[in-house]
């Protein structure tokens, strides 16, 4: 007998993915409209329903192959990969590759065309990354793949909504508490009503009742409303004369992490559903991811698409693969009808963004519980180079706001914060949080010629300014490729993989002896 398509948990993951899906559209219409400088009729007729259209593809699919899967094993708890607007891509190209050109040029549709060139671009990277993607997954250790997940996870995703929620207690603490309450207690509520949908009801309602009785927490947006069809439009000869001009290949320094950064995210992801029980096949899983963010750049939307963190979340929810549907379409009609705005005039932000913090604490405690205990301490490892990335953020955040730059301000802070280290070990991040996890784990498991692969690739990496490299300038921190960018990381990796070969050799024979100190 087939599994339908839906239960009774798809509405509590259909209010996860669609509030973070919700979120990523918001931050496209502000940052869009107040930093680049872009008319409504851009935003509104052009990008929204491109964004709208790479949701629903990948929705569909990820809904797919999971109830595939599940017919496939007969077993009917299979969730469906989350899908969605890529967070760090979107941030990176407006502020790295849109926003420059627009201050640059006052010419908001070259900054747009821009844009969608990066996007183009790095999705053709990604499919390139989902003939190699099985072979990484296969040969990297699980604590590096999930460590690196948990430190995004606990720093971008947690932190953040953390901020948020202690910053306006009124209406978003309970909503968040509560979830965590229903959740980290697996509490099933009367008549089978799902926690989430009663987490927002709450947030909602405590805005709308406190703002009657004349405390304003909650604002709705002023923008005004009017309703109408906004259908999808290609923007091939947009991204044709940005691609002749040779503009956009200068950005490559940005487009080319970012690529790097949703294939390895994604891997990692997949990684993240295996360790909960579901695997998916990683080629078609990034095929169908870069797919999607190619439909995005041809329908007039610059930021891409992937895989989301969080899927261990949204099963521990009781969602399968109808919670993806319901996204897709959902998200689909708002974007096609611009009723991201209405929704903004009726539901407080705060309301809902305990169900991604939820999903954030799942993800950094899979990490440590899904792996052997004894690489506990590589998983531990793998989470710094993300906090030292998040460290930055907020540094670099900070001096923004008080009106000065990282360029003229980070010879002062001394040995008060090494802020060089900082910007050293946050510069490709992903790779370096799972290369020193990597390592770690050879290390406990005594395969130190395999640590040793492991560092060597540090020292390459690191020497091509992949890892590590950057050049302050006044515009902030950005990439530095080449030959010979970090030598002085790569020499130290070097020297670190001659040492473990060494142990190698040392340890014949000495199997059975440790310290007993440590991991």
């Amino acid at each position: 007998m087939k599994p339908g398509w839906f239960v009774r948990g798809d509405i509590d993951g259909f209010f996860g993915l669609f509030v973070d899906n919700l979120l990523q559209l918001m931050l496209i219409a502000v940052l869009c409209t107040n930093v680049c400088g872009m008319p409504p009729d851009l935003v509104y007729g052009k990008i929204m329903p491109g964004a709208a259209l790479s949701i629903l593809v990948g929705n569909l699919f990820y809904a797919w192959q999971a109830r595939r899967l599940a017919i496939a094993t007969g077993r009917m708890d299979v969730t469906a990969l989350p899908y969605g607007i890529n967070t760090v891509s979107l941030i990176a190209f407006v502020f790295l590759i849109i926003a420059p050109i627009y201050f640059e040029t006052r010419n908001p549709n070259l900054a747009w065309q821009a844009g969608l060139f990066a996007c183009l671009a790095g999705a053709v990277l990604e499919l390139i990354g989902a003939f190699v993607g099985d072979w990484l997954r296969k040969h990297t250790p699980r604590a590096a793949l999930l460590s690196c997940l948990a430190g995004i996870a606990i720093t971008f995703i947690s932190m953040g909504f953390v901020f948020q929620i202690f910053a306006m207690p009124a209406i978003a603490l309970v909503p968040a508490l509560f979830v965590i309450f229903i959740y980290g207690g697996q509490v099933k509520l009367p008549l089978g009503v799902p926690g989430g949908f009663v987490a927002v009801a709450l947030g909602v309602a405590m805005g709308w009742i406190l703002r009657w009785a004349g405390y304003p927490f909650f604002n709705p947006s002023p923008e005004p409303y009017q309703f109408a069809l906004h259908l999808p439009q290609t923007s091939f000869a947009e991204m044709l004369a940005f691609l002749t001009n040779g503009q956009g290949w200068k950005y490559f320094s940005v487009i080319f992490p970012m690529a790097l950064f949703n294939v390895i995210g994604s891997l990692q992801n997949l990684e993240s559903a295996e360790a909960a029980g579901d695997r998916f096949d990683t080629r078609s899983s990034l095929l169908v991811n870069g797919f999607g963010s190619i439909v995005a750049a041809c329908l007039g939307n610059p930021f891409p698409t992937t895989i989301y963190i969080g899927h261990p979340g949204w099963k521990a929810m009781g969602a399968r693969w109808g919670y993806s549907i319901l996204n897709g379409a959902v998200i689909t009609i708002l974007c096609l009808i611009g009723g991201v705005t209405l929704v903004l005039k009726v539901v407080p932000l705060e309301a809902m963004i305990g169900i991604l913090l939820w999903i954030g604490m799942i993800i950094t405690a899979q990490a440590f519980q899904e792996v052997p205990k004894r690489h506990s301490a590589a998983v531990a490892l793998g989470l710094m180079p993300a906090l030292a990335a998040w460290a930055l953020l907020l540094v670099e955040t900070a001096l923004r706001k008080a009106g000065a730059s990282l360029y003229d301000i980070a010879p002062k802070f001394g040995g008060d914060l090494y802020i060089y280290g900082i910007i050293s070990i946050s510069q490709g991040f992903m790779l370096t949080c799972m290369i020193l996890s990597a390592i770690m784990v050879h290390v406990v498991e005594r395969e130190f010629l395999r640590g040793a692969l492991w560092t060597t690739a540090a020292a390459i990496l690191s020497f091509f300014g992949i890892i590590h490299a950057y050049v302050l300038t006044p515009a902030g921190v950005q990439n530095s490729f080449g030959i010979g960018k970090a030598n002085g990381f790569a020499a130290a990796y070097l020297i670190a993989a001659l040492i473990l070969v060494l142990l190698h050799y040392y340890n014949r024979g000495r199997e059975s002896e440790r310290t007993g100190i440590v991991a």
